[in-house]
């Protein structure tokens, strides 16, 4: 746990650092107008989805304004949602190379690059990890009309994060074999810091910098690991 906490806290240090500032706004930027445009040209067609989905439920919610603010509140949710989405996936193919660099440079000079993953890998492992995710929001989505749902968003954006981000954060400076070591012995480890980097999305504001921050914290988990990893293999080394 204590990996965990320290990997946060240099993220948060890292975050108020002036050089990523277009880091972070650029994918932002372009996930809000992307979800935006489709928003404004499919809109309604949407409402009329959302609408059906859960008409049998809506129909019992009095008086109809109500029912409406819900559904309307359900729209922006899920707005949020896929902008929060799509910049996680924009954070982990293009902008974890910058972001590495940056955090290499400052904390970790001496971590030999190994190049143990490639952007095929990234593209690939992203691609997965969002099938998964959508998977997760429609097999539990009976839960909501019981409200047991609400655990959903956690499960799912912890599931996301540790998926999304602890190939990209070693896939520099590791070797294959270094990253499937540290994925294995650090499991619940990196579902932890997937949640609680996730409670960061459901914070207002605070949402839009959740993918830079959440990306922060993997490298410096990862490489931090790493940096452990090859420090114990060198005393054994030594020791022999």
């Amino acid at each position: 746990m204590s990996f965990v906490i320290k990997a946060i806290a240099n993220a948060f240090r890292d975050l108020i650092r002036f050089k990523i500032a277009w880091i972070i706004i650029w994918p932002i930027l372009v996930a809000t107008i992307f979800w935006l445009l489709v928003g404004y040209m499919f809109g309604d067609s949407f409402s009329q989805f959302t609408h059906q989905a859960l008409g049998e439920w809506l129909k019992n919610v009095e008086p109809d304004w109500i029912a409406t603010s819900i559904q309307s509140l359900l729209n922006v949710m899920l707005l949020v949602l896929l902008i929060i989405m799509t910049t996680l996936l924009i954070t982990a193919i293009f902008v974890m190379p910058a972001l590495i660099n940056l955090v290499a440079k400052r904390s970790y000079p001496e971590l030999k690059r190994m190049h143990g993953g490639d952007i095929i890998g990234s593209v690939i492992n992203a691609l997965l990890a969002s099938g998964i995710f959508i998977l997760i929001w429609i097999v539990t989505l009976p839960l909501w009309t019981v409200g047991a749902g609400i655990v959903v968003p956690f499960v799912a954006v912890a599931f996301m994060n540790q998926q999304l981000f602890r190939y990209d954060a070693l896939s520099e400076h590791a070797s294959k074999q270094e990253i499937k070591t540290i994925c294995a012995e650090n499991r619940y480890s990196l579902w932890g810091l997937g949640l609680l980097t996730g409670f960061v999305q459901f914070i207002p504001v605070l949402n839009f910098l959740a993918p830079i921050f959440t990306a922060l914290a993997f490298i410096h988990f990862g490489l931090d690991h790493l940096k452990q990893l090859r420090s114990g293999s060198e005393q054994r080394s030594i020791a022999e």
